[in-house]
């Protein structure tokens, strides 16, 4: 008969980690006596980081003490104790390999139901001093699993395990995990994971990720896990293109139109999606990475691309100062998942300043395929001397037969014209969103200066915006995640202070940095990545979850430790790879 050994508890806690504090309820103690269960947690217990832990479908983690008894042969150890791994629940039996997705257990007084396997991260290699402890839970098939509270009540130390109920689709904690984090993904075990009505969630949806990604061939990589930045990879590398034409949008926006010298043809792109010139300014000098989103109709003969001219920008003043048709430029592959969605629902196009380039892509391909939805064009400037592509704004809404566009200067000229140029002074905001009459089941495409995106997003949720309509592009990097960590404070992207002139480059395109790799300091990109305070995105930091999954524009890596399945082709995981050579990351 299996039995609960130990209830253990925690509430979060801040602790000190690698330079930084770590906002965590990862340490449990046992409970003495019976302790109340509830449909979210226990009583004296919490969780830190409600996004990946806690929540209905994760109320109780169950660990078994045979597992306790793996590890500590496996790693030589001899001081563990319950709840050393972040259980509520220490138990003798219910190993993984048996216990199935669905079962249901009385405990003492409460209900439970199986509902998945354990997603681990780095806060138990934390908890464990091991490091490597996220991939070796994964990897060994003894992750633990998560209990649903069907009945509140009383548990204690002692309590019989009595299996009462089973799912119909019989599929282990073991098989579930494997299914999601190893190489194979069998279609048929797919489908009957998906029959098990008490599934969580989130697997949930990676198992369907991962059905349709079959059934659209899209290649490899693992679907179910790949955040949405790595949703679109091409092949790394770098082609000539030839200038064509050069023109001049605004004060200081100049649009460059470029095509392959020998006119083959050019792979095509999603709107919205960018390329990363490689730019030489120096001579022999490190070269300059920037990404610029293409902002013309869809092509495979031309991309166009505007960029701005910042006072002090290097590849900007270079563009304009040395550019002439002709001249041939190193660009990479269309990339990047801020692209329109197909569907019938209203577009609503929000955008500021050089934030126009994308979305104005997206307006290019309504325009082209005649769109019967509903478009809405918001745009602030700051006048009309600044305000680019204006005339071919006005003449793509002509093509539409739903088009509405708002446009805002903040600090309009004489001869600027109210209800010509634009259309108030000022600033978009929930006011001029309630004026419009922004539908709600609208998507919104978003891009601009990083104040104006803050302040829309702001506004969008006040105005009752569902946040999962509103799609963000971020041009210098992307939004970071690093669960868990507080009080970090944000700082401009920068080369790390032991920068040397020795080493493999890497090169963070989105970012702008360019640092050398030095093996004695750095065990994966991302440590160097982290150390020149770009943004990345993690949660294992051991190649499991993929969360890092970011775009290999050039170059190549080597692995250690190896992934459990690896990224897909011009992916990389930043989290546990290591330069060869000179390489470019979408970061």
């Amino acid at each position: 008969m299996a039995r609960l050994l130990s209830v253990n508890v925690g509430l979060p806690r801040d602790v000190k980690w690698n330079g930084r504090t770590v906002h965590t309820a990862i340490w449990k103690n046992p409970v003495t006596g019976h302790c109340r269960v509830g449909r979210l947690n226990l009583d004296g217990d919490g969780q830190g980081d409600l996004s990946g832990h806690g929540g209905e479908q994760r109320a109780v983690f169950v660990y078994q003490i045979e597992s306790y008894r793996y590890w500590r042969d496996q790693l030589k150890r001899t001081d563990f104790v319950h709840g050393q791994f972040g259980e509520n629940f220490t138990i003798d039996g219910l190993p993984d390999d048996a216990v199935c997705i669905g079962d249901r257990y009385q405990i003492g007084a409460a209900l439970f139901e199986v509902t998945q396997p354990r997603v681990t991260c780095y806060r138990v290699g934390i908890r464990t001093n091991e490091p490597r402890m996220p991939a070796l839970l994964t990897s060994s098939g003894r992750p633990g699993f998560y209990f649903r509270v069907l009945q509140e009540g009383e548990v204690g130390a002692g309590d019989e395990i009595v299996k009462v109920g089973e799912a119909n689709e019989r599929m282990t904690v073991a098989e579930i995990n494997a299914l999601l984090y190893s190489p194979n993904h069998p279609r048929d075990r797919l489908e009957r994971a998906l029959r098990i009505e008490a599934l969580s969630p989130g697997w949930r949806w990676s198992f369907e990720a991962l059905l349709q990604s079959q059934t659209a061939a899209t290649g490899s990589g693992n679907a179910g896990l790949a955040p949405a930045a790595a949703a679109h990879p091409v092949a790394p590398g770098f082609r000539s293109l030839a200038v064509v034409a050069i023109d001049q949008e605004s004060a200081d926006v100049l649009s460059l139109l470029m095509q392959d010298p020998d006119v083959r043809p050019l792979p095509p792109a999603l709107p919205g999606q960018y390329v990363v010139l490689r730019l030489r300014p120096n001579g022999g000098g490190p070269p300059l990475f920037r990404s610029y989103s293409l902002s013309g109709s869809p092509s495979t003969e031309r991309y166009r691309i505007s960029v701005k001219i910042e006072p002090n920008g290097a590849a900007g003043t270079y563009l304009r100062e040395h550019l002439q048709v002709g001249d041939v430029l190193e660009v990479s592959s269309p990339r990047g998942s801020f692209i329109l969605e197909s569907g019938e629902q209203p577009v609503v196009l929000l955008s500021a300043g050089i934030g126009a380039t994308p979305v104005l892509a997206m307006l290019h391909a309504l325009a082209e395929a005649r769109s019967p939805r509903q478009v809405l064009w918001l745009h602030t400037a700051r006048d009309r001397q600044h305000h680019p592509f204006a005339a071919e704004v006005r003449r793509l809404m002509l093509g539409l037969a739903r088009s509405r566009s708002y446009v805002c200067y903040s600090r309009p000229g004489s001869r600027d014209r109210m209800g010509e140029d634009f259309d108030a002074a000022g600033h978009l905001s929930q006011s001029v969103f309630e004026e419009v009459g922004i539908p709600r089941e609208a998507d919104v495409y978003l891009c601009g200066p990083t104040r104006f995106m803050a302040d829309m997003k702001a506004a969008l949720a006040a105005f009752g915006m569902p946040p999962e309509r509103v799609h963000v592009e971020i041009f210098n990097g992307s939004e970071s995640m690093t669960p868990g960590v507080v009080g970090a404070a944000m700082r401009a992207p920068h080369l790390p202070a032991d920068d040397a002139n020795t080493g493999p480059l890497v090169s963070f395109a989105r970012s702008g940095v360019a640092a050398h790799w030095k093996a004695s300091a750095y065990q994966s990109i991302l440590e160097l990545a982290e150390a020149c305070d770009v943004p990345v995105r993690w949660s294992c930091r051991t190649g499991v979850c993929h969360n890092c999954e970011s775009g290999l524009v050039s170059g190549a890596v080597a692995y250690g430790p190896e992934p459990l399945d690896k990224p897909a082709d011009g992916n990389v995981l930043v989290c546990c790879s290591q330069p060869v050579g000179d390489v470019v990351i979408d970061l």
